[in-house]
Formats: C-alpha cells, structure tokens, sequence
C-alpha cells in the first residue's frame, strides 16, 4: 500500500469523510485555554452525531455531538463540537485520504486560535 495522501476538494468532500476515530498528530495550542477538553485530547471519535474526545489516561473522556456546516457562499465545511465544558467550531483546512480511502489526515483550525492535524489509519 501506498503512503500518498490526495488532497480532497473541502467544497464537494462528502460529510461522511470527517467521522471516524482520529488521532492528534500535531497540535499547536492556543493561549486562551490550553485544558480545554479538545485541547488535551489525544483522540477523537466521531461517530454519527456523537463526539468523544479522549485525553491521555488517567483524565477521563468528555462526550457530546459534533456536526459538519458549511458556509453559505463558499461551501467550505466547519465542525461544530459541543461537550460538557466547551462548546466551539473549528474550519477544516485541509482534508487528504489515500486511494482506497484507509488512510485521511484532517486538518482544523479553531475559532480560538487552536490549530488540529488528526490522523486516521
């Protein structure tokens, strides 16, 4: 199997592409709070509706909803995340997945600044 990633079109990527369990791969925090929930997340899992965001054990998970909207003009899709303690949406960036569609790489940036790289195999 091939390690090339091929950039998805972020305007007509299907939703179903965002869902799944992801691993943070990079994360630059941002300043206003860096013990937010998904700020200390080390996995997210995102099933239909549901979030769980996963921090390094022993803290426990946070659950909540997350949904894909998208901006009127330009289609471009946000995730909206919403759990106990934080409710925020991030842009998606960029989106990568291999030919067969097993490998992705989502990136995010977040209306607090916060910046995602998430990987999924």
């Amino acid at each position: 199997m091939s390690d090339l990633l091929l950039d998805i079109n972020l305007q007509q990527s299907p939703d179903e592409y965002f869902g799944g369990e992801w691993q943070v791969a990079n994360r630059v925090l941002n300043h206003n709070d860096p013990g937010s929930p998904l700020a200390r997340a080390e996995r997210l899992v995102l099933a239909p509706g549901q979030l769980e965001a996963k921090p390094v054990p022993p803290e426990p998970s946070q659950t909540g909803q997350w949904a894909v909207m998208r901006d009127e003009i330009l289609n471009r899709p946000y995730l909206n995340f919403e759990l106990p303690d934080e409710a925020t949406r991030a842009l998606v960036t960029r989106l990568r997945r291999s030919a067969d569609g097993l490998r992705s790489q989502l990136n995010l940036y977040f209306a607090s600044g916060m910046e995602m790289q998430l990987d999924r195999a």
